[in-house]
């Protein structure tokens, strides 16, 4: 399918003339005379990019309808010319969001070169966007638990500022997802800026200048091109950088400097610019130990540290459990194109697990679940096959050692008869379909006394979970 290029002028010569240059070069094009028509076009179906005049009377003129242009379509490139505009002109455009500024007379290859720029540009924010749907960056904040209530306050109060935040919490509580809403709830986030990601843990630390400041061609051995960095990739937008605390100390001592003057220079470059970036930082280490054993810089968590935002381990709140395994199954269900259901033991046992790896072990036990599963709907007795057993998960390992084992670790004996009679009652729950009268039949018990001891080991009451 063609691109399709709006053309915003209020001369029809220039028009006709731009208009037959993109279909002989296999654009296909829409005509505006004025901002309002182009808005009214826009608002119909979008195009993939716009060249819009500046001067347009009697209006409104080209920066009023680039204005409206990105608010109403905040990814849509605009390229603006004018025979008229002077440095102010062209220096508001870019803060409205204009992807290039194009002088009057135009070029045939001044226009094509910024117009293919624009639309690639437009192509890599929507698979920017469509990666970050994937990796889950766009999943809601799932949980019902204060803890969780209290964290979306937060980043509804920190989310407008443009200070950075420091977020902490251990692997797999969703620091990423965290950054990622503080950004969509941010002025840049609206206005369709770039969040863009780094795991300062995964870069090797003698390419760590490379990759969050860019490098000119011929910098180093292998520097073929040049290359932008981290910052300049978001400059306008958000740099979330993960793992923080793994930072060596050549590349934290860089790091702050950018911090604190806003200022980038490419390795092997000679001409420093500046980049307009918040930075979301985020680690699982505690750094003020790290500081006062030396292996952080004080003024660098100074800097970091504005805002911290701390996200509790899934087992502080198990009241987010459930949820989370609706929409764990949820997820799992549209990949693999069918229902993905877990009865009222099967939830009850997973919310009984104490998640050592917090949501991200979560979601992979809820898929492997889902795959592995051999009935239509999950039960007790699938959970209990695959959920890991061990101290760390709550699950102790109860069994008699024969010779040659390895010494059984120490278990309390009241900790392993609480998660044996969990297991039980989940399994009764499970062939009982969720029915607690038929579940205390099963057991051996009045439903009154299985009640009791549902409160006591803090199982909810039963809900089967469908997706």
């Amino acid at each position: 399918m063609s691109p399709r290029i709006l053309l915003v002028d209020d001369e029809a010569n220039i028009r006709k003339m731009v208009s037959a240059l993109l279909e002989s070069e296999g654009f296909e094009t829409l005509e505006a005379p004025n901002g309002q028509a182009a808005l009214a076009l826009v608002a119909d179906d979008t195009p993939d990019a716009v060249l819009l005049d500046l001067m347009m009377p009697p209006g409104p003129d080209g920066l009023a309808t680039l204005e409206q242009l990105k608010k109403r379509a905040p990814h849509l490139p605009v390229v603006m010319m004018s025979g008229k505009a002077n440095l102010a002109d062209a220096v508001r455009a870019t803060k409205l969001g204009a992807f290039q500024f194009l002088e009057k007379p135009l070029t045939p290859e001044g226009i094509l070169v910024a117009l293919r720029g624009a639309l690639q540009l437009g192509r890599t924010l929507a698979e920017n966007r469509r990666l970050h749907a994937q990796l889950g960056h766009d999943d809601p904040l799932v949980g019902t638990s204060v803890a969780m209530e209290e964290l979306r306050a937060m980043i509804a109060r920190v989310a407008p500022t443009e200070s950075r935040v420091l977020i902490t919490g251990e692997s797999g509580t969703g620091k990423e997802l965290v950054a990622s809403a503080i950004h969509r709830q941010s002025a840049r986030g609206g206005a369709g800026k770039p969040f863009v990601t780094v795991n300062s843990a995964a870069i090797p630390r003698d390419l760590v200048e490379s990759e969050m400041f860019g490098h000119e061609r011929g910098a180093f051995t292998g520097a073929t091109e040049r290359r932008q960095g981290r910052f300049e990739l978001a400059d306008g937008g958000t740099l979330f950088l993960d793992e923080v605390g793994d930072l060596g100390a050549e590349a934290q001592a860089k790091l702050l400097r950018v911090l604190e003057t806003g200022v980038v220079e490419r390795l092997g470059g000679e001409r420093p610019f500046t980049v307009n970036v918040r930075v979301i930082a985020a680690t699982n280490k505690d750094l003020t130990q790290a500081v006062r054993q030396r292996q952080f810089r004080e003024d660098l968590w100074f800097r970091l540290n504005v805002l911290p935002i701390h996200i509790p381990p899934l087992r502080e709140r198990p009241d987010d459990i459930p949820p989370l395994v609706r929409h764990c199954a949820a997820r799992c269900g549209e990949r693999l194109g069918r229902a993905v259901r877990l009865d009222a033991g099967a939830v009850q046992l997973l919310a009984a697990y104490r998640w050592p790896g917090n949501v991200r072990e979560l979601a992979n036990i809820v898929e492997r679940l889902a795959i592995l599963a051999t009935g239509d709907t999950i039960s007790a007795d699938d959970v209990a096959r695959v959920i890991p057993h061990g101290q760390d998960g709550g699950r102790a390992a109860v069994a008699t050692p024969t010779a040659g084992d390895a010494p059984a670790p120490d278990v309390a004996l009241a900790e392993a008869l609480d998660q044996h009679e969990r297991e039980l009652i989940a399994r009764a729950l499970s062939a009982a379909r969720g029915n607690v009268a038929e579940a205390a039949r099963r057991l051996s018990t009045d439903r009154a006394n299985l009640y009791r001891r549902m409160r006591r080991l803090g199982i909810e009451p039963p809900r089967n979970i469908e997706t």
